[in-house]
Protein backbone atom coordinates (compact mmCIF):
# COMPACT_ATOMS: atom_id res chain seq x y z
CA UNK A 1 0.00 0.00 0.00
CA UNK A 2 1.41 3.24 -0.72
CA UNK A 3 -1.03 5.74 1.79
CA UNK A 4 -1.65 9.71 0.37
CA UNK A 5 -3.02 11.30 4.16
CA UNK A 6 -4.85 15.12 3.28
CA UNK A 7 -5.71 16.88 5.77
CA UNK A 8 -6.77 20.63 6.02
CA UNK A 9 -4.77 21.29 9.86
CA UNK A 10 -1.14 21.58 10.51
CA UNK A 11 0.79 18.39 11.77
CA UNK A 12 -0.09 18.21 15.20
CA UNK A 13 -1.57 21.58 15.45
CA UNK A 14 -5.04 21.21 17.73
CA UNK A 15 -6.94 17.90 17.70
CA UNK A 16 -7.66 17.47 14.41
CA UNK A 17 -3.74 17.93 13.67
CA UNK A 18 -3.26 15.50 16.49
CA UNK A 19 -4.61 13.08 14.67
CA UNK A 20 -3.05 13.61 11.55
CA UNK A 21 0.11 13.53 13.27
CA UNK A 22 -0.61 10.25 14.79
CA UNK A 23 -1.65 8.34 11.22
CA UNK A 24 1.09 9.55 9.70
CA UNK A 25 3.58 8.07 12.54
CA UNK A 26 1.55 5.17 12.55
CA UNK A 27 2.05 4.78 8.04
CA UNK A 28 5.62 5.71 8.58
CA UNK A 29 6.37 2.77 11.20
CA UNK A 30 4.36 0.36 9.32
CA UNK A 31 5.60 1.49 6.02
CA UNK A 32 2.42 2.38 4.30
CA UNK A 33 3.04 6.18 4.40
CA UNK A 34 3.63 7.76 0.63
CA UNK A 35 2.98 11.09 1.17
CA UNK A 36 1.24 13.89 3.14
CA UNK A 37 -0.74 17.06 1.85
CA UNK A 38 -1.06 19.93 5.23
CA UNK A 39 -0.96 23.34 5.08
CA UNK A 40 1.99 22.58 7.52
CA UNK A 41 4.05 19.49 7.73
CA UNK A 42 6.26 17.87 10.28
CA UNK A 43 9.52 20.04 10.66
CA UNK A 44 12.32 18.60 7.94
CA UNK A 45 10.04 15.76 6.72
CA UNK A 46 10.30 14.69 3.12
CA UNK A 47 7.13 12.99 3.23
CA UNK A 48 5.04 16.04 4.31
CA UNK A 49 3.92 18.70 1.14
CA UNK A 50 2.48 21.62 1.51
CA UNK A 51 -1.07 22.74 0.61
CA UNK A 52 -2.20 26.63 0.36
CA UNK A 53 -5.97 27.18 1.24
CA UNK A 54 -7.63 28.86 -1.72
CA UNK A 55 -6.96 32.65 -1.18
CA UNK A 56 -10.26 33.66 -2.19
CA UNK A 57 -12.00 31.74 0.77
CA UNK A 58 -11.25 34.83 3.22
CA UNK A 59 -13.58 36.98 0.86
CA UNK A 60 -15.86 34.59 1.35
CA UNK A 61 -16.12 33.90 4.72
CA UNK A 62 -16.08 38.06 5.05
CA UNK A 63 -19.12 38.27 3.20
CA UNK A 64 -22.92 38.54 4.69
CA UNK A 65 -24.42 35.73 5.61
CA UNK A 66 -21.35 33.66 5.56
CA UNK A 67 -19.46 35.76 7.73
CA UNK A 68 -22.25 35.14 10.43
CA UNK A 69 -22.75 31.26 9.84
CA UNK A 70 -20.11 29.40 11.63
CA UNK A 71 -21.89 26.20 9.90
CA UNK A 72 -21.45 27.62 6.71
CA UNK A 73 -18.10 28.98 6.75
CA UNK A 74 -17.27 25.91 8.16
CA UNK A 75 -18.65 24.06 5.51
CA UNK A 76 -17.29 26.36 2.64
CA UNK A 77 -13.81 26.05 4.19
CA UNK A 78 -13.79 22.42 4.10
CA UNK A 79 -15.34 22.62 0.77
CA UNK A 80 -12.35 24.73 -0.63
CA UNK A 81 -10.06 22.69 0.93
CA UNK A 82 -11.21 19.27 -0.38
CA UNK A 83 -11.17 20.47 -4.14
CA UNK A 84 -7.32 21.76 -3.60
CA UNK A 85 -6.51 18.25 -2.75
CA UNK A 86 -8.37 16.30 -5.01
CA UNK A 87 -6.50 19.03 -7.40
CA UNK A 88 -2.89 18.05 -6.48
CA UNK A 89 -3.56 14.43 -5.51
CA UNK A 90 -0.63 12.25 -6.48
CA UNK A 91 -0.60 9.63 -9.33
CA UNK A 92 1.59 7.25 -7.47
CA UNK A 93 -0.74 6.25 -4.63
CA UNK A 94 -2.81 2.77 -4.01
CA UNK A 95 -4.69 4.45 -0.99
CA UNK A 96 -6.03 7.71 0.12
CA UNK A 97 -7.07 8.50 3.69
CA UNK A 98 -8.96 11.94 4.30
CA UNK A 99 -10.77 13.72 7.26
CA UNK A 100 -14.44 13.95 7.38
CA UNK A 101 -16.33 16.72 5.86
CA UNK A 102 -13.26 17.62 3.45
CA UNK A 103 -12.97 13.91 1.42
CA UNK A 104 -15.65 13.70 -0.88
CA UNK A 105 -13.79 15.51 -3.78
CA UNK A 106 -10.42 13.80 -3.48
CA UNK A 107 -11.92 10.62 -2.83
CA UNK A 108 -13.56 10.84 -6.37
CA UNK A 109 -10.24 12.15 -8.41
CA UNK A 110 -8.45 9.08 -6.46
CA UNK A 111 -10.89 6.30 -7.68
CA UNK A 112 -11.10 8.49 -11.30
CA UNK A 113 -6.95 7.75 -11.31
CA UNK A 114 -7.00 4.51 -10.30
CA UNK A 115 -7.10 4.72 -6.25
CA UNK A 116 -7.78 1.38 -5.17
CA UNK A 117 -8.26 2.00 -1.44
CA UNK A 118 -10.55 4.80 0.32
CA UNK A 119 -9.87 5.43 3.82
CA UNK A 120 -11.75 8.43 6.47
CA UNK A 121 -10.74 9.80 9.35
CA UNK A 122 -13.70 10.68 11.84
CA UNK A 123 -13.24 13.04 14.34
CA UNK A 124 -16.06 12.99 15.58
CA UNK A 125 -18.76 10.73 16.15
CA UNK A 126 -21.43 9.89 13.31
CA UNK A 127 -22.45 12.77 11.74
CA UNK A 128 -25.92 12.16 12.23
CA UNK A 129 -25.25 11.65 16.13
CA UNK A 130 -23.68 15.19 15.96
CA UNK A 131 -26.39 17.26 14.46
CA UNK A 132 -28.64 15.69 17.04
CA UNK A 133 -25.73 16.69 20.08
CA UNK A 134 -25.57 20.22 18.69
CA UNK A 135 -29.27 20.97 18.45
CA UNK A 136 -29.67 19.56 22.15
CA UNK A 137 -26.80 22.54 22.73
CA UNK A 138 -28.80 25.04 21.01
CA UNK A 139 -31.58 24.01 23.20
CA UNK A 140 -29.96 24.16 26.23
CA UNK A 141 -28.06 26.84 25.82
CA UNK A 142 -29.86 29.15 23.74
CA UNK A 143 -27.01 29.64 21.44
CA UNK A 144 -27.04 28.20 18.05
CA UNK A 145 -22.98 28.09 16.51
CA UNK A 146 -23.05 24.70 15.30
CA UNK A 147 -20.51 24.26 12.81
CA UNK A 148 -22.62 21.71 10.98
CA UNK A 149 -25.24 22.22 8.54
CA UNK A 150 -27.44 20.43 6.27
CA UNK A 151 -25.06 20.30 3.40
CA UNK A 152 -22.13 19.25 5.30
CA UNK A 153 -24.50 16.57 6.93
CA UNK A 154 -25.02 15.09 3.02
CA UNK A 155 -21.34 15.65 1.95
CA UNK A 156 -19.91 13.25 4.87
CA UNK A 157 -22.44 10.82 4.02
CA UNK A 158 -21.63 10.84 0.81
CA UNK A 159 -17.78 10.38 2.27
CA UNK A 160 -19.00 7.12 4.57
CA UNK A 161 -20.25 5.46 1.54
CA UNK A 162 -17.41 5.65 -0.81
CA UNK A 163 -14.95 4.86 2.12
CA UNK A 164 -13.49 1.09 2.47
CA UNK A 165 -12.50 1.91 5.80
CA UNK A 166 -13.73 4.44 8.70
CA UNK A 167 -11.20 5.23 11.58
CA UNK A 168 -12.82 6.29 14.74
CA UNK A 169 -10.90 6.88 18.12
CA UNK A 170 -13.34 5.95 21.06
CA UNK A 171 -15.65 3.60 21.63
CA UNK A 172 -18.33 6.47 21.97
CA UNK A 173 -18.18 6.94 18.34
CA UNK A 174 -17.50 3.40 17.18
CA UNK A 175 -21.34 2.35 18.90
CA UNK A 176 -22.40 5.69 16.97
CA UNK A 177 -22.03 4.04 13.43
CA UNK A 178 -23.31 1.13 14.37
CA UNK A 179 -26.23 2.45 15.80
CA UNK A 180 -26.41 4.52 12.08
CA UNK A 181 -26.06 1.09 10.42
CA UNK A 182 -22.67 1.42 9.51
CA UNK A 183 -21.02 -1.97 9.49
CA UNK A 184 -18.67 -3.36 12.15
CA UNK A 185 -16.05 -4.26 9.18
CA UNK A 186 -15.98 -1.04 7.64
CA UNK A 187 -15.25 0.18 11.44
CA UNK A 188 -11.54 0.61 12.35
CA UNK A 189 -10.89 2.05 16.27
CA UNK A 190 -7.44 3.60 16.93
CA UNK A 191 -5.89 3.83 20.37
CA UNK A 192 -4.55 7.73 20.59
CA UNK A 193 -2.59 9.34 22.92
CA UNK A 194 -1.77 12.82 24.16
CA UNK A 195 1.05 14.67 22.96
CA UNK A 196 4.84 13.59 25.07
CA UNK A 197 5.08 17.30 25.71
CA UNK A 198 2.33 17.00 28.56
CA UNK A 199 3.28 15.94 31.47
CA UNK A 200 3.06 16.54 35.43
CA UNK A 201 5.39 19.24 37.20
CA UNK A 202 7.52 18.26 39.31
CA UNK A 203 5.98 20.34 41.97
CA UNK A 204 2.19 21.46 41.59
CA UNK A 205 2.51 24.86 43.51
CA UNK A 206 -0.61 25.84 46.35
CA UNK A 207 -1.78 29.13 44.92
CA UNK A 208 -4.32 29.34 48.00
CA UNK A 209 -7.48 28.69 45.39
CA UNK A 210 -9.53 25.90 43.69
CA UNK A 211 -8.66 26.22 39.72
CA UNK A 212 -10.77 24.68 37.13
CA UNK A 213 -9.07 24.72 33.68
CA UNK A 214 -11.10 24.73 30.15
CA UNK A 215 -9.17 24.15 27.54
CA UNK A 216 -11.12 24.05 23.90
CA UNK A 217 -13.12 25.91 21.20
CA UNK A 218 -15.38 28.55 23.80
CA UNK A 219 -18.84 27.97 22.35
CA UNK A 220 -22.17 26.23 23.03
CA UNK A 221 -21.79 22.79 21.62
CA UNK A 222 -18.44 22.20 23.59
CA UNK A 223 -21.00 23.18 26.57
CA UNK A 224 -19.21 26.41 27.93
CA UNK A 225 -22.26 28.22 29.16
CA UNK A 226 -22.91 25.20 31.01
CA UNK A 227 -19.84 25.71 32.76
CA UNK A 228 -20.12 29.19 33.38
CA UNK A 229 -23.35 28.72 34.99
CA UNK A 230 -22.13 25.94 37.29
CA UNK A 231 -19.17 27.84 37.92
CA UNK A 232 -21.79 31.22 39.05
CA UNK A 233 -23.94 28.75 41.12
CA UNK A 234 -21.34 27.09 42.86
CA UNK A 235 -20.61 28.05 46.77
CA UNK A 236 -17.16 27.50 47.01
CA UNK A 237 -15.65 30.76 48.59
CA UNK A 238 -11.89 30.54 47.13
CA UNK A 239 -12.16 29.11 43.41
CA UNK A 240 -11.40 30.73 39.83
CA UNK A 241 -11.69 29.83 36.55
CA UNK A 242 -9.35 29.61 33.41
CA UNK A 243 -10.97 29.13 30.07
CA UNK A 244 -8.13 28.89 27.21
CA UNK A 245 -9.39 28.99 24.29
CA UNK A 246 -11.26 32.09 21.90
CA UNK A 247 -14.59 32.18 20.20
CA UNK A 248 -15.58 32.84 16.70
CA UNK A 249 -19.26 33.98 17.19
CA UNK A 250 -20.02 37.54 17.92
CA UNK A 251 -23.03 35.97 20.07
CA UNK A 252 -20.30 34.24 21.56
CA UNK A 253 -18.06 37.34 22.30
CA UNK A 254 -21.47 39.20 23.71
CA UNK A 255 -21.79 36.24 26.09
CA UNK A 256 -18.05 35.82 27.34
CA UNK A 257 -18.11 39.92 27.80
CA UNK A 258 -20.60 39.46 29.70
CA UNK A 259 -19.81 36.63 31.88
CA UNK A 260 -16.32 37.91 32.74
CA UNK A 261 -17.69 41.65 33.83
CA UNK A 262 -20.52 39.46 36.42
CA UNK A 263 -17.61 36.92 37.87
CA UNK A 264 -14.36 38.78 38.32
CA UNK A 265 -12.87 34.81 38.97
CA UNK A 266 -13.00 33.96 35.59
CA UNK A 267 -10.00 34.70 33.12
CA UNK A 268 -10.04 33.87 29.28
CA UNK A 269 -6.28 32.87 28.19
CA UNK A 270 -5.89 31.54 24.98
CA UNK A 271 -2.36 29.97 23.95
CA UNK A 272 -0.81 27.14 24.78
CA UNK A 273 -2.81 25.35 27.87
CA UNK A 274 0.34 23.77 29.32
CA UNK A 275 1.08 26.49 32.59
CA UNK A 276 -2.60 26.74 33.10
CA UNK A 277 -2.66 22.57 33.54
CA UNK A 278 0.18 22.50 35.61
CA UNK A 279 -1.75 25.01 38.24
CA UNK A 280 -5.14 23.43 37.48
CA UNK A 281 -7.03 21.22 40.47
CA UNK A 282 -9.47 20.12 37.45
CA UNK A 283 -9.81 20.02 34.06
CA UNK A 284 -13.64 20.29 32.92
CA UNK A 285 -15.03 18.97 29.48
CA UNK A 286 -18.86 20.16 29.03
CA UNK A 287 -19.17 19.05 25.66
CA UNK A 288 -22.24 17.99 24.26
CA UNK A 289 -20.49 15.82 21.85
CA UNK A 290 -16.27 14.81 21.04
CA UNK A 291 -14.91 11.93 19.14
CA UNK A 292 -12.49 11.57 21.75
CA UNK A 293 -11.27 14.91 23.48
CA UNK A 294 -7.22 15.56 23.24
CA UNK A 295 -7.68 18.22 25.59
CA UNK A 296 -8.83 16.34 28.33
CA UNK A 297 -6.31 13.58 27.73
CA UNK A 298 -3.74 15.99 27.85
CA UNK A 299 -5.15 17.37 31.32
CA UNK A 300 -5.00 13.48 32.78
CA UNK A 301 -1.33 13.34 31.46
CA UNK A 302 -0.47 16.71 33.23
CA UNK A 303 -1.67 15.21 36.57
CA UNK A 304 -5.37 16.99 36.64
CA UNK A 305 -8.27 15.21 37.10
CA UNK A 306 -10.86 15.80 34.91
CA UNK A 307 -15.04 15.79 34.43
CA UNK A 308 -16.80 14.90 31.34
CA UNK A 309 -19.99 14.23 29.43
CA UNK A 310 -21.16 10.26 28.32
CA UNK A 311 -21.26 12.40 25.01
CA UNK A 312 -17.51 12.95 24.70
CA UNK A 313 -14.72 9.45 23.64
CA UNK A 314 -13.02 10.42 26.94
CA UNK A 315 -15.50 8.99 28.73
CA UNK A 316 -14.11 5.47 28.85
CA UNK A 317 -10.68 6.52 30.10
CA UNK A 318 -12.66 8.22 33.42
CA UNK A 319 -12.79 5.73 36.72
CA UNK A 320 -14.99 7.80 39.08
CA UNK A 321 -13.32 8.82 41.76
CA UNK A 322 -9.98 7.85 40.71
CA UNK A 323 -8.66 10.00 37.96
CA UNK A 324 -12.53 12.04 37.59
CA UNK A 325 -16.15 12.01 37.27
CA UNK A 326 -18.21 11.31 33.90
CA UNK A 327 -21.28 13.40 34.15
CA UNK A 328 -24.77 12.88 32.19
CA UNK A 329 -24.32 15.88 29.34
CA UNK A 330 -26.09 19.33 29.76
CA UNK A 331 -27.07 18.44 33.21
CA UNK A 332 -25.66 21.90 35.41
CA UNK A 333 -26.57 20.27 39.17
CA UNK A 334 -24.16 17.28 38.28
CA UNK A 335 -21.70 19.72 37.37
CA UNK A 336 -21.39 21.49 40.60
CA UNK A 337 -21.48 18.22 42.52
CA UNK A 338 -18.83 16.59 41.60
CA UNK A 339 -16.97 20.14 41.18
CA UNK A 340 -17.41 20.31 45.05
CA UNK A 341 -16.25 16.97 45.47
CA UNK A 342 -13.34 17.67 43.33
CA UNK A 343 -13.09 20.18 46.04
CA UNK A 344 -13.43 17.94 49.00
CA UNK A 345 -11.73 15.41 48.00
CA UNK A 346 -8.71 16.46 45.65
CA UNK A 347 -7.31 14.05 43.35
CA UNK A 348 -4.86 16.35 41.51
CA UNK A 349 -1.10 14.92 41.62
CA UNK A 350 2.13 14.97 40.41
CA UNK A 351 2.26 11.89 38.39
CA UNK A 352 -0.04 11.00 35.26
CA UNK A 353 -3.61 10.35 35.25
CA UNK A 354 -3.53 8.92 31.78
CA UNK A 355 -4.79 5.33 32.24
CA UNK A 356 -2.67 2.62 31.06
CA UNK A 357 -3.16 1.79 26.95
CA UNK A 358 -3.22 -2.01 27.50
CA UNK A 359 -6.18 -1.44 29.50
CA UNK A 360 -8.15 -0.20 26.21
CA UNK A 361 -7.00 -3.07 23.38
CA UNK A 362 -8.38 -1.50 19.88
CA UNK A 363 -7.64 -2.14 16.38
CA UNK A 364 -4.63 -0.71 15.16
CA UNK A 365 -4.40 0.84 11.46
CA UNK A 366 -3.93 -2.05 8.22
Amino acid sequence: MKRIIGCNAAYGVGGIGQLLAHMVEESRTTRTLCRYLTPKGKPDDSHAQTVQVPWWTRYVHACPPVRWSPSWRNHLSNEAYDRALAAMLPANGTAYMGFVGKALRTFQAAQSIGYDRLELIAANSHVDNVAVQHKQAAEHTGMHDTWLNGAQQRKTHAEYDRADAIYVFSEYARQSFLEAGVAASKLIRIQSQPAPRFQPPETRPDEGAFHVVYVGRLDATKGLPLLIDAFAQWPHPNARLTLVGGWSTSAMRRYMQAALRADSRITVAPGDPLPALHTADVFVHPSFEDGFGYAPAEALACGVPVIVTEDTGMAEYITDGVNGYVVPTGDTDALIKRLDAMATHPLATTTSLWPDATAHPVTTAN
